[in-house]
């Protein structure tokens, strides 16, 4: 049986080989370079080329050509001078010629011997006798002509994507969007999706909408046209949207705001009327347009003012094409951002963008479901504390943890570990955050000593404050640009009372307080502490309005444009500011002194323990100081959580009870009673009195 041809193997087309596009470039400029002879030519009578000869001797060479009874003769450089005033440069390797019919070739021959005998032409002066050759002098005078005209359709051939793979400058005002159908595999569907419970909430339904409308428009209710996902990056809107493609079962169009943008004028604009008439050809369906901010932001508020802005089009297209007089009945648009500050007013009204969902970064427990998703193919520890890690990543985007799990796994593969334990975890952690570790870094017992000196005043203090942050580990082992580094929990806190802030601050100048207090002395070591205890200290001032002096006041801009070139404030009350940052910083400073000073023999104790074993724990913090007068806020927080879980009835009691609603249902034993109205208040520990 013969063999069939792999399809894959097909002979390109001639068009399809940039070689010859090459070739044809080279072709013409070598036709242009010979053509090019550099000379200046001039017509003129027998008896005028005869006169050049024998009354000024001025042609030194003679080309005769017999089949067009002409003679071309070239000029000296006196002469060329004398007929090409300002025109011929000697010197230069341009030549001039007279070009003059001649009455035959005997004749001419005749005449250029009785030239040469009376010294009229020089005796060896070049003669030569040549054919004209019509052809060649065609070729020469119309071929690049004729490459240009064949290389224009050969690029127009192309540009129209009949000619090679497709597109073109004829194809380029088609829509780039992917289309997803039903049958598409490798879906994202929201069981991928940890957390995101508000926002799965209202994307779910705008699902089921497309799933079963008869249930909404019996009520009277409307499709929401648009839904715009607003986040921090890489907190989950575009895999989102992913599960929307997967559990919709509808065509999905997929395509980012910076597919609409092209160096062509007017290429965006047509771009979202093609997508916009497939997805109608289509329709229900959903697009969705990742980093809208692409083409959204604001009109009138561009950075290359005064010029045509092609983006401006393709946002005026875009808002026609969703609410404009044509009907979209059946395309609902989803779009991801997070620059909603910028986007224009007229694409956030509602009709175009329905709802904005939120896709903040995820809570403690939102973190335990993202770590449970990208742990499911990873060889993890049985004994693995999952919520102690959600603990320690406070602030991480589920992209980042999400690299954190895959970084732990390349670690217990670099040790040759057959599974994945906390310490490795932990180790990707301070990866991230910190930087490589560099233990080869070249270091004095003297800065190794400052170092351990600076890092326990951080956690000396932290430890003692009421709204310190719990310690987990201290270490002096230099990681990227820091010479060393303490980790905390971050608490899980919506509002932040002002102590805390003040606590915090407080925190981050103990590093050079305790320098002053056991060395007597400071270095640059605190330079990111400063950075950090400033600008929250100016942020109590200017933003929170918690200064004694500047009480109530807020310079906060949440609109995003700022306030131009000028201050909102004059110039006393930047001097006002500028002395509440300063008394802030300075009391907080002293603060951070008294503390350690109380604590010395402890802080002393700690800093040497710290030198000699480079990292120390939060046990080794309580062996010196004792236990934590402070319960950590979020350990209570979670553990009511749980609490709250076990109380809940089983999944399964839930849905019998659904499942038969005409039963009589028995009261439970355990169900909670009305509070007491007399019973005492829970008590909470009070703040020291706060005073910024």
């Amino acid at each position: 049986m013969p063999i069939p041809l792999n399809p894959n193997n097909k002979k390109k087309p001639f068009g399809s080989s940039l070689f010859w596009m090459y070739a044809i470039i080279l072709l013409v400029l070598v036709g242009l370079f010979y053509l090019d002879d550099n000379s200046i030519t001039k017509d003129v009578s027998y008896s005028e080329f005869e006169s050049y000869i024998v009354n000024d001797h001025g042609i030194e060479k003679i080309i005769v050509y017999t089949d067009k009874r002409q003679a071309e003769g070239f000029l000296t450089d006196s002469l060329a001078q004398a007929l090409f005033p300002g025109q011929f440069q000697p010197g230069k390797g341009m030549e001039a010629k007279v070009i003059a019919d001649v009455p035959s070739a005997d004749k001419i021959d005749d005449k250029i011997e009785y030239w040469r005998a009376t010294g009229a032409f020089p005796p060896n002066g070049e003669v030569k006798y040549e054919r004209s050759g019509g052809l060649t002098t065609l070729l020469w005078s119309f071929g690049p002509i004729l490459l240009l005209i064949f290389f224009w359709f050969y690029m127009m051939k192309r540009m129209s994507g009949t000619g090679g793979s497709g597109g073109g400058v004829f194809s380029v005002g088609k829509s780039k969007a992917q289309v997803f159908d039903k049958d598409s595999q490798n879906k994202v569907t929201f069981k991928d999706v940890a957390g995101l419970t508000e926002a799965k909430t209202e994307i779910e339904e705008i699902v089921e909408f497309l799933k079963n409308p008869k249930r909404y428009t019996d009520l009277g209710g409307k499709i929401p046209k648009g839904a715009l996902l607003v986040g921090p990056p890489g907190t989950g809107k575009t895999l989102l949207a992913k599960a929307v493609a997967g559990e919709a079962n509808v065509p999905f169009f997929s395509m980012s705001g910076s597919d609409f943008v092209e160096m062509f004028v007017g290429v965006g604009a047509s771009r979202v009327r093609d997508l916009f008439r497939q997805a109608k050809e289509k329709a229900p369906c959903i697009v969705f347009i990742d980093e809208i901010d692409a083409v959204g932001r604001a009109r009138g508020k561009n950075p290359n003012m005064g010029a045509n802005d092609e983006r401006e089009n393709t946002l005026n297209q875009l808002l026609t094409e969703m609410d404009g007089f044509g009907s979209n009945s059946g395309v609902i648009i989803l779009a991801a951002t997070n620059r909603a500050d910028i986007l224009d007013k007229a694409l956030m009204r509602a009709g175009r963008f329905d709802r904005q969902i939120y896709v903040e970064l995820p809570d403690v427990n939102d973190r335990v479901a993202i770590f449970k998703v990208h742990l499911r193919n990873i060889k993890i520890n049985q004994n693995l504390d999952i919520e102690l890690l959600a603990r320690q990543t406070a602030g991480f985007s589920g992209a980042d943890i999400a690299n954190v799990c895959n970084e732990a796994a390349l670690i217990a593969a670099r040790h040759n570990k057959t599974s994945v334990d906390l310490d490795d975890f932990n180790a990707a952690v301070d990866r991230i955050i910190g930087g490589l570790e560099k233990k080869n870094k070249l270091t004095t017992n003297e800065e190794k000593q400052s170092v351990a000196i600076h890092e326990a005043g951080h956690a000396t203090v932290s430890w003692h404050l009421q709204y310190g942050d719990p310690l987990v580990k201290v270490t002096i082992v230099p990681r990227g640009k820091a010479l060393g580094a303490a980790w905390y929990l971050p608490e899980e806190r919506q509002r932040v009372p002002a102590q805390a802030l003040l606590d915090q601050i407080c925190s981050l100048m103990a590093g050079r307080a305790s320098e002053d207090v056991i060395l007597g002395s400071v270095a640059t070591g605190a330079l990111n502490d400063l950075e950090r205890a400033t600008k929250i200290a100016y942020a109590l001032v200017v933003y929170y309005g918690m200064s004694e002096k500047l009480p109530n006041i807020s310079y906060y801009d949440s609109s995003g444009q700022g306030y131009g070139f000028t201050k909102p404030y004059s110039e006393e009350r930047a001097k006002i500011i500028d002395e509440e940052v300063s008394r802030i910083l300075t009391e907080q400073y002293k603060r951070a002194k008294d503390i350690l000073n109380q604590y010395y023999d402890g802080l002393v104790e700690l800093s040497d323990e710290l030198y000699n074993r480079e990292v120390i724990f939060t046990a080794d913090v309580e062996k010196i100081f004792g236990k934590r007068q402070w319960v950590s806020r979020t350990d209570e927080i979670m553990a009511e959580q749980k609490e709250k879980d076990k109380a809940l009835p089983p999944a399964d009691a839930t849905a019998d009870a659904k499942a038969k609603p005409d039963e009589p249902q028995a009261p439970e034993p355990d169900a909670p009673k009305y509070p007491d109205p007399d019973a005492p208040a829970p008590s909470t520990p009070t703040p020291p009195p706060y005073k910024a």
